[in-house]
């Protein structure tokens, strides 16, 4: 009973979140794996990135963890505040890490709003042409 009090409760707050989030508009919310993430929340760029850094590292699928963390470390520090929200939406809007995975190593085309520049260096960065041996981070 006390199991299922605690899952409704869970429910009401995605529901909660969900109906005043806009990065939840046209997205099914009965089906999600990454929590909801205001990313037009005004934020200091210096923090933005901190927490980046941290959600590129920690995503529960060791295949995102081992590509984002890799590409937030080598490229996340110099980017743009433009660019740096790009990539903020582009890990914090989709609500399954499976489909990013996927679009990140190309077995399946990229979504419009998601198809810019940041998504075309890290489909690079995955690639690794240059064969160069990568691990995550550590977190401090």
């Amino acid at each position: 009973m006390l199991r299922l009090r605690s899952t409704l409760r869970m429910l009401q707050q995605i529901n909660h979140v969900a109906k005043f989030s806009d990065t939840t508009k046209g997205v099914d919310t009965t089906y999600m794996e990454i929590p909801v993430y205001n990313v037009d929340k005004p934020q200091p760029l210096e923090s933005r990135k901190a927490r980046l850094h941290y959600q590129s590292r920690k995503r529960g699928m060791l295949e995102n963890d081992l590509l984002l963390s890799t590409f937030a470390k080598k490229y996340l520090d110099s980017f743009t505040e433009e660019q740096t929200m790009m990539y903020d939406r582009l890990i914090n809007s989709p609500s399954n890490d499976w489909d990013l995975f996927y679009w990140i190593v190309e077995k399946q085309p990229t979504p419009k709003e998601f198809d810019n520049e940041i998504m075309h260096l890290l489909k690079k960065h995955a690639k690794n042409e240059n064969r160069v041996v990568l691990s995550q981070p550590p977190l401090y």
